[in-house]
Formats: structure tokens, sequence, C-alpha cells
């Protein structure tokens, strides 16, 4: 654990880390960025989601899963980068946060959920599992964020 602990504080201590908790600019503009990514994923799988289990009805699947689903993982994306530039200043801090932990298990559980369903789809199509998928999706991702804003605010 004391080799993990010097890793962390030697991350935080880094001269590029210690520019971005320096800048007045540099880190609300990652936190802008984090929000950003968030809204795109969470407000474009939202509606994937929703599809899934049966509502919205007049969306039609293809074009969910030609333009929704590929803007969700951007804003995986955008969100993941920018979230590992949030933690870096206070890297110990956040591994000893127990919401920390709680987030990144409900990203990680969502993101298993997203693969099993993909994995099952190409299988066969069962509306039956894409509704719990999609239920336990939209969850899941909830439960992130309020995992997110109480490791913030809590």
């Amino acid at each position: 654990m004391e080799t993990w602990e010097a890793w962390f504080a030697a991350v935080e201590t880094s001269q590029p880390v210690m520019a971005l908790r320096a800048s007045t600019w540099v880190y609300p503009l990652v936190s802008w960025l984090h929000l950003l990514g968030i809204g795109l994923l969470f407000g474009t799988i939202a509606v994937v989601d929703l599809r899934l289990a049966g509502g919205l009805l007049r969306l039609d699947d293809a074009a969910l899963q030609q333009t929704l689903i590929p803007l969700a993982l951007g804003g995986f994306v955008v969100a993941a980068l920018s979230g590992l530039l949030l933690f870096a200043p206070a890297a110990r801090e956040y591994l000893s946060n127990p919401w920390f932990a709680a987030k990144l298990a409900l990203i990680g559980t969502a993101a298993l959920n997203a693969l099993a369903l993909h994995l099952a789809t190409r299988r066969r199509h069962d509306r039956r599992h894409g509704r719990l998928a999609g239920l336990l999706s939209l969850g899941l991702w909830a439960a992130a964020m309020l995992a997110g804003r109480m490791l913030a605010f809590g």
C-alpha cells in the first residue's frame, strides 16, 4: 500500500499536475469538459436505454445504433479523460473516499452491462433482456452521476 501511496503522491506533485492546480482557467475548463462529456454520454445513452426498455417506439433502432451510441462513446471518452485530470491533483484523497470507489464500481458495472447487451444482441434479439439491460443502464449511470456529485460536494 505504501508503494501506491508514494506513486499517487508523485502524481499529485508532478509538474503538469501542479500547473493544472495552479492555473486560474485550466482546472475549471477541465471540470466543464467533464460535465459536457457526462451530459453527452447520459443524454444519448438515456434515449438508447429508454428505447431498449420499451419506450420511444417511434425511434428507429438502426438510427440509434449508428448515431447515438457513437455519441455516447465519445461522451464517455471526454468524461473519462477529463476525469483523470480532475483526479490527479487529489489522487490520494479520492482513493480514500468511498464515493470514488462507488463511482468507479458503478461505471464498471454499467460498462459490463453495455458489453453484455452488445454481445447478446449479436446472437439474438431478445426484447425482455433488452428491457432489463436498458433499465439497469439508466439506473447505473444515474447512480454513477450521484456518486460523482457526492464525491465533489459530499
